[in-house]
């Protein structure tokens, strides 16, 4: 089964949807994206549409292979279609957010989260606290050089 998404406005993703591999052939029997767009237009009259991949999130793929991973996201509702990067992007988290090509994912203006001390990670992996790093925007605006904030939860 193949997978293709329904572009609207702005490349937004308006809908999923599952075409047999049948309706998806060209005349050499090959998976053929074209092939399933015409499908598409000639069935629901919609022009925009783009083939998506069910097992690929993150630029990586489920089976490991990463050259199998294709337009960096699997496709939902809600996404947009980056047509310069071959993208579906997820919405996007925080305004200050960048896009990170490698990864097709959102990351901070500052990087990944800090680590642990070894006293929290300690404390993560014996199950008496859970730490962990929430992104704070108002934080991040008021003072670009911070953002991530240390939380803890009590086990």
């Amino acid at each position: 089964m193949a997978h293709f998404a329904k572009l609207g406005i702005n490349s937004k993703v308006i809908a999923v949807v599952v075409v047999s591999d049948d309706d998806i052939l060209n005349a050499s029997g090959v998976e053929d994206e074209n092939v399933g767009i015409e499908f598409l237009e000639r069935n629901t009259g919609w022009p925009l549409w783009k083939k998506t991949s069910y097992n690929t999130l993150g630029n990586t793929h489920f089976s490991g292979d990463n050259s199998k991973a294709f337009r960096g996201n699997y496709a939902g509702i809600g996404f947009t279609y980056d047509e310069d990067n071959d993208i579906f992007w997820t919405i996007k988290p925080y305004a200050s957010w960048v896009k990170n090509i490698t990864t097709a994912s959102w990351e901070s203006p500052l990087g990944a989260a800090p680590d642990f001390t070894t006293e929290q990670t300690s404390q993560n992996t014996a199950g008496t606290h859970m730490w962990y790093y929430d992104w704070n925007e108002d934080n991040y605006n008021s003072n670009n050089n911070t953002g991530w904030v240390l939380k803890n939860k009590l086990a």
